[in-house]
Protein backbone atom coordinates (compact mmCIF):
# COMPACT_ATOMS: atom_id res chain seq x y z
CA UNK A 1 0.00 0.00 0.00
CA UNK A 2 1.18 3.58 -0.74
CA UNK A 3 -0.04 6.55 1.33
CA UNK A 4 -1.02 9.56 -1.21
CA UNK A 5 -0.62 13.08 0.70
CA UNK A 6 -3.73 15.24 1.02
CA UNK A 7 -4.28 18.68 2.71
CA UNK A 8 -7.58 19.76 4.78
CA UNK A 9 -8.86 21.65 1.89
CA UNK A 10 -12.45 21.05 0.49
CA UNK A 11 -11.50 21.02 -3.04
CA UNK A 12 -8.10 19.34 -4.30
CA UNK A 13 -7.04 18.27 -7.61
CA UNK A 14 -3.12 16.54 -8.21
CA UNK A 15 -1.26 13.97 -9.96
CA UNK A 16 0.15 11.49 -8.41
CA UNK A 17 2.21 7.97 -10.03
CA UNK A 18 0.99 5.29 -8.66
CA UNK A 19 1.72 1.36 -9.92
CA UNK A 20 3.41 2.58 -12.84
CA UNK A 21 0.38 4.49 -13.52
CA UNK A 22 0.05 8.23 -13.76
CA UNK A 23 -3.38 9.45 -12.30
CA UNK A 24 -5.18 12.95 -12.07
CA UNK A 25 -7.17 12.83 -8.32
CA UNK A 26 -9.93 14.95 -8.01
CA UNK A 27 -11.33 15.53 -4.19
CA UNK A 28 -13.46 17.75 -3.21
CA UNK A 29 -16.33 18.28 -0.86
CA UNK A 30 -20.27 18.47 -1.21
CA UNK A 31 -23.21 18.74 1.12
CA UNK A 32 -23.76 15.32 1.07
CA UNK A 33 -20.01 13.75 1.60
CA UNK A 34 -16.81 13.51 0.03
CA UNK A 35 -16.14 12.64 -3.10
CA UNK A 36 -13.25 11.97 -5.70
CA UNK A 37 -12.82 11.86 -9.60
CA UNK A 38 -10.01 9.11 -10.88
CA UNK A 39 -8.48 9.58 -14.74
CA UNK A 40 -5.79 7.76 -15.70
CA UNK A 41 -4.06 9.54 -18.49
CA UNK A 42 -6.75 12.17 -18.09
CA UNK A 43 -9.24 9.34 -19.09
CA UNK A 44 -11.89 9.32 -16.66
CA UNK A 45 -11.85 5.54 -14.64
CA UNK A 46 -14.94 6.54 -12.21
CA UNK A 47 -16.21 10.26 -11.55
CA UNK A 48 -18.22 11.37 -8.61
CA UNK A 49 -17.69 8.28 -6.29
CA UNK A 50 -18.66 9.03 -2.42
CA UNK A 51 -15.53 8.14 -0.56
CA UNK A 52 -16.57 6.23 2.66
CA UNK A 53 -14.12 4.86 5.59
CA UNK A 54 -12.73 1.49 4.07
CA UNK A 55 -14.52 1.29 0.79
CA UNK A 56 -12.41 1.11 -2.03
CA UNK A 57 -12.90 4.13 -4.79
CA UNK A 58 -12.52 2.21 -8.06
CA UNK A 59 -13.90 -1.59 -7.59
CA UNK A 60 -14.37 -2.79 -10.55
CA UNK A 61 -10.93 -4.23 -12.65
CA UNK A 62 -12.95 -3.89 -16.55
CA UNK A 63 -12.53 -0.23 -15.68
CA UNK A 64 -9.04 -0.85 -17.00
CA UNK A 65 -7.32 0.84 -13.74
CA UNK A 66 -4.67 -1.98 -11.94
CA UNK A 67 -4.94 -1.23 -8.42
CA UNK A 68 -7.96 0.65 -6.03
CA UNK A 69 -7.84 3.34 -3.54
CA UNK A 70 -9.39 2.95 -0.57
CA UNK A 71 -9.81 5.80 2.93
CA UNK A 72 -8.95 5.24 6.31
CA UNK A 73 -10.15 6.52 9.76
CA UNK A 74 -7.57 6.49 11.48
CA UNK A 75 -9.27 7.59 14.58
CA UNK A 76 -12.85 5.79 14.23
CA UNK A 77 -14.88 4.60 11.62
CA UNK A 78 -16.66 7.83 10.40
CA UNK A 79 -16.65 8.36 6.90
CA UNK A 80 -14.02 10.91 5.77
CA UNK A 81 -14.51 15.08 5.49
CA UNK A 82 -12.09 17.20 4.32
CA UNK A 83 -11.16 19.15 7.80
CA UNK A 84 -9.75 15.72 8.42
CA UNK A 85 -8.06 14.80 5.24
CA UNK A 86 -4.08 14.00 5.71
CA UNK A 87 -4.63 13.27 9.73
CA UNK A 88 -7.88 11.30 10.68
CA UNK A 89 -8.38 10.60 7.21
CA UNK A 90 -5.46 9.22 4.86
CA UNK A 91 -6.15 7.88 1.19
CA UNK A 92 -4.25 4.68 0.56
CA UNK A 93 -3.85 3.53 -2.88
CA UNK A 94 -3.96 -0.62 -2.89
CA UNK A 95 -1.47 -2.74 -5.56
CA UNK A 96 -3.53 -4.62 -7.38
CA UNK A 97 -1.15 -7.75 -6.25
CA UNK A 98 -2.72 -6.71 -3.01
CA UNK A 99 -6.35 -6.91 -4.08
CA UNK A 100 -8.24 -10.04 -4.03
CA UNK A 101 -8.04 -11.82 -6.82
CA UNK A 102 -9.84 -10.67 -9.79
CA UNK A 103 -10.69 -7.75 -8.40
CA UNK A 104 -7.81 -5.09 -9.61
Amino acid sequence: MQLIALQAVANQTFITPVGSQNCRLNVYQKNTGLFMDVLLDEEPIVLSRICQNLNRIVRDLYLGFAGDFMFLDTQGSSDPGYTGLGTRYVLMYIEASELPAGEG
